[in-house]
């Protein structure tokens, strides 16, 4: 039997819990460098790529080789901007979660398998290993109702909180921009903030993802246990 979550419904402008694990749920990330490696996939994948810079750049006759040779692979590198709303995320130690919106019915399939087969042969050269990274293909589970977005986003946050051990944010994640403690180009929390106060600190997004706790409003849309 298909475990939950992983038969996908992809939908024009639909919004969507993505998250996957690691096989036998193994760490996916090991250190710092790991979480930076990913994050800069995230943010090359979903900023603009400037191309008339790029080719610029690569018309330079004192150019050197290893920088040519990086610019012609962001040349060729997929980008999602114009396909991917990037709303929220959390990194965990073994799994991540991203709450997102795609514009097209494609559009999460091609970004996920990108990300995922390049973060996979930068870990495996890293560490020296062969095989699948994931326990299995991501799960993408569709987002019904206003109502289950607010209450995941909060849910992912609060996962990054719980770990012990770190700064405010706990492990990276995208709370930081939620509470304008920090500005990401690829990150929108505007439509998630539109529903809470900026000025009455108990009807902030802050006091919500912090004493709310009711995921049963979203039971569905959460990794399994098994």
């Amino acid at each position: 039997m298909p475990a939950r979550n992983s038969r996908k419904q992809y939908l024009e402008n639909g919004y969507y819990h993505i998250y996957n694990r690691g096989v036998e749920k193994r760490l996916i990330f090991l250190d710092e460098q790991d979480y930076s490696v990913f994050l800069s996939y995230l943010k090359e994948y979903l900023l603009p790529k400037n191309e008339k810079e790029l080719y610029e750049r690569l018309s330079d006759p004192e150019i050197s080789y290893k920088e040519k040779d990086k610019i012609i692979k962001l040349l060729r590198m997929n980008n999602f901007t114009d396909e991917i709303i990037f709303i929220s995320y959390a990194l965990m130690p073994n799994h991540f979660h991203f709450a997102l919106k795609q514009k097209n019915s494609n559009s999460i399939d091609k970004f996920m398998n990108s990300l995922g087969t390049r973060y996979t042969m930068y870990f495996n050269k890293k560490y020296k290993r062969v095989g699948s990274l994931y326990q299995n293909v991501y799960k993408a589970v569709l987002i019904e109702t206003i109502e289950q977005l607010l209450h995941l986003t909060r849910y992912i946050h609060k996962q990054a909180l719980a770990r012990p051990g770190r700064v405010l944010q706990g492990q990276p994640s995208s709370y930081s921009e939620f509470l304008g403690l920090r500005k990401t180009k690829w990150i929108y929390p505007e439509e998630i903030l539109s529903f809470f106060s900026k000025k009455q600190s108990t009807l902030s997004y802050k006091s919500f993802v912090e004493h709310e706790d009711n995921t049963d409003v979203i039971g569905n849309l959460i990794i399994e246990d098994d």
